[in-house]
């Protein structure tokens, strides 16, 4: 079974310092494969619009799942789903948090896509960390004063508390049109959050090694 088993999956976007644990499922989608030519993906997945298939480099044997350029899923959500399907609960998402900002926004949503699966998502990028909470509590961990930031994607979370935070909040009510969690900062230790109604997208600068994901 791959529930327990990191799926690790890399966009076009320059993805910065990757870390690929040697037991991790690596799908690269589109352009996603020059940058693990050192490393070699288990699947590729696109429609091939920013990279040419014929490109791919001889030494990557693995297997290649080439989607229409007309379709409703994005690459990334294409690959997202034939993780799911083959068993997959974890999914660390690179190279998907610059670009055009409608794709990045789109990222955003699939973490919410893998929330309803039963699944958990992380983007990395850039120094930050994106992730999606529905009806639970996190702990995340970043230097003090370093940024974090929690908003509603779905328009309203209750019962919102942020703990050991330089602006805690106790049962408070996030709304999607007012950004009041925004730019928080860490202080001593990690910051604990929680919603007991509703979803959190909640981004941070932070170190990979330290939230617990590889």
């Amino acid at each position: 079974m791959n529930e327990n088993r990191l799926c690790i999956v890399v966009g076009a976007c320059p993805p910065g310092l990757m870390i690929l644990p040697q037991d991790a499922f690596i799908i690269a989608c589109d352009g996603g494969v020059r940058y693990l030519e050192d490393w070699g993906p288990d699947l590729i997945v696109g429609d091939f619009d920013s990279f040419d298939i014929d490109r791919i480099p001889p030494d990557m044997d693995c297997p290649v799942l080439r989607l229409p350029c007309e379709k409703d899923d994005t690459d990334i959500m294409a690959a997202l789903r034939e993780g799911i399907r083959r068993g997959f609960r974890r999914f660390l998402l690179y190279g998907c948090m610059g670009g055009r900002p409608d794709h990045a926004y789109a990222n955003y949503q699939v973490l919410g896509w893998l929330t309803e699966q039963g699944a958990q998502g992380w983007l990395c990028g850039e120094g930050w960390i994106v992730t999606h909470i529905e009806k639970a509590s996190m702990t995340i961990h970043g230097a003090p004063g370093r940024v974090f930031s929690v908003f509603a994607p779905e328009g309203r979370a209750a019962g919102v508390s942020i703990e050991n935070a330089r602006y805690p909040l106790q049962d408070a009510e996030l709304s999607g049109a007012f950004p009041l969690g925004v730019s928080n900062e860490f202080r001593n230790g990690p910051v604990r959050i929680s919603v007991e109604e509703g979803r959190l997208l909640v981004m941070w600068q932070g170190d990979l090694t330290k939230q617990g994901i590889l």
